[in-house]
């Protein structure tokens, strides 16, 4: 498909959930799926803008006349989410996170910025509107050499979760509601369906290059905004994996070459197989009017330190004698911090051997043994007795086994000296007269285990054996 010739252009608009208490409150961003303390039944309606005029995709939602239960939780959701009392000051920690990723972005800080209300009443916020914060815009990124814009960075606050439904009414938890979200919001600078899915994978390692975003299902949602000559604005709802955006753009492209009629810029929720249907129109600027519970926010007062990219510190890492592969793993990984600790600190260990440690090794101790709980000062005591050499790498994964159970034995796996190696061996070449080297080492291996490693084991074979 000649996506130049079809008039193709894409933008982005990601959300991603920080990993700090609640926007406008104190309560944790937990989500809970146990039976909820109390619910709260209400009516929502559409409210004019600032301007005046009531926002079409707000009309929308009230034609439908749907009734809405709020869920709730004592301990961890208050008033503020029930729209009962009014919102607490802004969390600081969210605004530096968000400024941080705005700087990344190269975007402009506003001087100062006013909290505004954007209305939103299919039920999904207890007020009937939605705390949002312009905090950069008119930034860019690079994408394979190509600077790809940035029209705003937004921080607001999450909405409730939907958890059941039917004709009349529909249930939301509080739980996620008032979760700091950032909403980067690119032009529409892509021209093929592949930039778009590379465009996403940046900012992506952006987001968490800042170790402040949360990760796991559900704390991003990407949309994608498409259109093609002759065709209104399409923004594609709920594209989750990346692995999957190329093709729901496609499919999009060919909706829109099929579709005849003048189209009015709307909302569509893409379903498992790639195609799409009708949500409801794109909403316009009348939903929005000031916030007058919060005063105005100068976020160039918010002292911000600057990350370093995942992709820069990878490279570093490749330095170091990583392959590519394996220091892309341990940049992305929480473990990075750590590894470039115990690579200052145990510098007669390879690098690389430490970086398999801290993930690969473990990802296959929680796969094959069910080991889940190998803490930083187990790594370090490992890494200690590996340095010292009091214990040899072969025995690395039942140590750490051992450590997670509380059963670890240095005594256990204490190495031999080389007198007491050179005995052990040539019992072996007794018990086994005739034996080739290759079954000599094959036996030595297997009963040394943890006492000495393979290369001591095949050079002191090499001088005794016949």
């Amino acid at each position: 498909m000649d996506y130049k010739q079809l008039g193709f252009k894409a933008g982005l608009e990601i959300h991603q959930q920080l990993d700090t208490t609640k926007l406008f409150c104190s309560c944790p961003s937990l989500l809970r799926e146990d039976r909820p303390n109390f619910m709260v039944t209400r009516d929502l309606r559409a409210v004019s803008g600032e301007g005046g005029e009531i926002d079409i995709a707000a009309l929308h939602e009230q034609a439908k006349g749907l009734r809405f239960v709020y869920e709730g939780y004592n301990d961890t959701t208050c008033l503020v989410e029930l729209d009962e009392e009014p919102p607490h000051a802004i969390n600081n920690d969210a605004l530096s996170i968000a400024l941080i990723i705005a700087a990344l972005m190269h975007c402009e800080i506003p001087e100062y910025t006013q909290v505004m209300r954007k209305t939103v009443v299919d039920g999904s916020n207890t007020s009937g509107f939605q705390r949002t914060i312009l905090i950069g815009r008119n930034g860019w990124i690079e994408v394979n050499g190509k600077r790809i814009g940035i029209n705003y960075l937004i921080l607001e606050e999450d909405s409730a979760r939907r958890t059941a439904e039917d004709a009349r009414s529909v249930n939301y938890r509080l739980d996620r509601l008032g979760i700091p979200v950032v909403e980067i919001v690119t032009a529409p600078d892509m021209k093929t369906p592949e930039e778009v899915k590379e465009t996403a994978a940046v900012i992506g390692m952006m987001l968490r290059s800042t170790r402040g975003v949360r990760r796991g299902i559900g704390t991003i949602r990407q949309d994608v905004n498409i259109s093609i000559t002759g065709h209104a604005r399409v923004e594609m709802k709920g594209v989750q994996d990346l692995r999957d955006m190329i093709k729901y753009v496609e499919k999009e492209v060919e909706r829109q070459i099929k579709t005849k009629g003048k189209e009015e810029p709307h909302v569509r929720n893409v379903k498992p197989d790639f195609t799409s249907k009708y949500l409801r129109p794109l909403p316009g600027a009348a939903r929005m009017y000031p916030e007058t519970d919060i005063p105005l926010i100068i976020p160039k007062a918010t002292h911000v330190e600057m990350p370093e990219l995942i992709e820069e510190k990878a490279r570093r890492f490749i330095a170091l004698g990583l392959g590519k592969d394996l220091a892309a793993f341990v940049a992305k990984s929480d473990k990075g911090e750590l590894f470039e600790e115990f690579v200052q600190r145990y510098k007669d260990i390879n690098p690389a051997f430490i970086a398999e440690v801290l993930t690969a090794k473990l990802v296959e101790l929680k796969r094959d043994f069910g080991v889940e709980h190998v803490t930083d000062e187990m790594l370090q005591e490992l890494f200690t007795l590996l340095d010292s050499g009091k214990i040899t790498k072969e025995i690395v994964g039942d140590a750490l086994v051992e450590m997670a159970q509380g059963k670890f034995d240095e005594e256990k796996y204490k190495t031999v000296d080389k007198k007491e190696l050179a005995k052990e061996l040539q019992q072996i070449i007794e018990q086994n007269k005739g034996a080739p080297f290759g079954a000599l080492m094959g036996i030595a291996v297997s009963r040394l285990k943890g006492k000495a490693s393979g290369k001591e084991i095949a050079e002191m074979l090499k001088n005794i054996s016949p």
